[in-house]
């Protein structure tokens, strides 16, 4: 029996991350590899670090906890969490050396939505399981736990997909889709491949199949009868994938020049990079949920993505004393660089080169009319189900690259620099290309998906 946790809540700031972390780091070794596994349900989650949200916007890092863990517990004690740590870093390589997946990805949700609108037995059954409504027991208090909590176990993660794809016989496109949009660690790669796992497609041929005696033995008896589940899983199909990409070289910054930075969700902890302090201007931050998908996020991941981007600023406020601003939802490429244009024409003419800040460029572009209320189930005025153009969430960074050269498509980081965290002479440039610097925990090299090793018959799923 997993005991209570009463004291688990999501706030988005790094203390209280990092609060949780300590709380959470006697626990981490052995006794976490022990009973991990159990899904205790909302206010039972004493057996896990339930660390995914903070860990997702970089509020606090891989790196950080995976060295407390190997201080505390050891490299054995200590592996099966580590293990969970880097499943993360794993994913986010491996999608970068393979950007047509996302597109896929992107296409297949698009089409879902288009069936939802052709065939009414689908839109049923579809919104059905995306309001707890099947009669399955199990899966409609984890659809409502999502929504209620914006959290679910890994297992119940697991258990969730496979009877969305095998039992309710729905796209596997759009379960993934309502995930992203409701999770408070909801990430592109993790979620995405996670889902393709499941269904037998990121493995090939190598499905998930949900048990009831498995349900009810990890579910500490909440649902010891459940009856209906799908017996067989016959695995997804699709054509075969390009071969993987190498990953883009890192670029450097121009050292001495005037720097303004623009922070996403992606990375909340711009403090961690090598800053020079003493040339930055200014730094914006803007939160890209709605990039997550043709339907509207969740309010609790889009509060969780926003006070993350605000807490990052006012920390970085602190530390450099340079003027920050939180743009609005919905700004887009002309409005950053237009901020660009009129930072860098007040560079030359009121003397920035000679460290006189000025805070006008911190007001950001103008505030977007208010959205119409729409229903959530539906997409947004003027929103269409194409694929979006962008790799995955996170809108501007600004990095060293030339303002005129044509962006690739699909999502691309490299070992090198963090990627949401840019700081150059405020040149904008798509978040899928920034450059990351994201490195594998503890003393092993920065991964990608070339040089990571990691068997993809294991649960894939990360939330602890």
């Amino acid at each position: 029996m997993i005991p209570p946790d009463p004291a688990l809540t999501f706030t988005p700031c790094r203390a209280a991350g990092l609060a949780r972390w300590a709380a959470f780091l006697p626990e981490a070794g052995r006794r976490y590899a022990e009973r991990r596994n159990f899904d205790g349900g909302p206010g039972h989650r004493a057996n896990v670090s339930a660390l995914s949200p903070w860990i997702r916007h970089r509020l606090v890092r891989e790196d950080e906890v995976v060295a407390a863990a190997l201080a505390r517990h050891g490299d054995l004690a200590a592996e099966k969490f580590i293990q969970e740590v880097v499943w993360r870093t794993y994913w986010k390589g491996w999608l970068e050396q393979r950007p047509t997946v996302w597109t896929r990805y992107r296409a297949a949700v698009a089409a879902g939505l288009d069936a939802l609108e052709r065939e009414p037995d689908l839109r049923a059954r579809w919104e059905q399981a995306t309001t707890g409504h099947t009669g399955l027991a199990c899966f409609d208090a984890w659809a409502r736990e999502l929504l209620d909590f914006g959290y679910l176990h890994n297992h119940a993660r697991l258990w969730f997909a496979s009877l969305w794809i095998f039992t309710l016989e729905l796209p596997w496109a759009l379960g993934a889709d309502f995930f992203l949009r409701h999770l408070l660690d909801g990430d592109p790669a993790s979620n995405t491949l996670s889902w393709r796992w499941v269904g037998g497609l990121q493995t090939p041929g190598k499905t998930y199949l949900a048990r009831a005696d498995h349900i009810a033995r990890f579910t500490a008896g909440r649902f010891p009868a459940v009856t209906g589940l799908a017996t067989a899983a016959q695995p997804l199909r699709e054509a075969p994938l390009d071969p993987p990409r190498p990953v883009p070289a890192a670029e450097t910054l121009e050292r001495g020049a005037p720097l303004g930075g623009l922070i996403t969700e992606e990375d909340c902890d711009p403090l961690s990079l090598a800053l020079p302090a003493d040339s930055i201007r200014a730094v914006a931050g803007v939160t890209t949920e709605s990039a997550r998908s043709p339907l509207p996020a969740g309010p609790l991941p889009a509060a969780f993505s926003r006070g993350a981007v605000d807490d990052a600023l006012a920390r970085l406020r602190a530390a450099l004393g340079c003027p920050t601003v939180h743009w609005p939802a919905g700004v887009g490429a002309a409005a950053v660089i237009d901020w660009r244009a009129r930072g860098r024409g007040r560079a030359d003419r009121d003397g920035l080169r000679a460290g006189r800040p000025d805070r006008r460029m911190a007001r950001g572009p103008a505030r977007p009319a208010r959205p119409r209320r729409h229903h959530p189930n539906r997409p947004a005025p003027g929103v269409g189900r194409r694929p979006v153009a962008l790799g995955h969430p996170g809108l501007f960074s600004v990095q060293g690259t030339s303002a005129g050269r044509p962006a690739a498509a699909g999502p691309r980081r490299s070992p090198g620099r963090r990627p949401s965290a840019g700081f150059t002479d405020c040149k904008p440039v798509p978040s899928w290309r920034r450059k990351s610097r994201r490195s594998s925990p503890g003393s092993l090299e920065p991964v990608s998906a070339a040089s990571a090793v990691s068997p993809l018959d294991r649960s894939p799923f990360v939330s602890e």
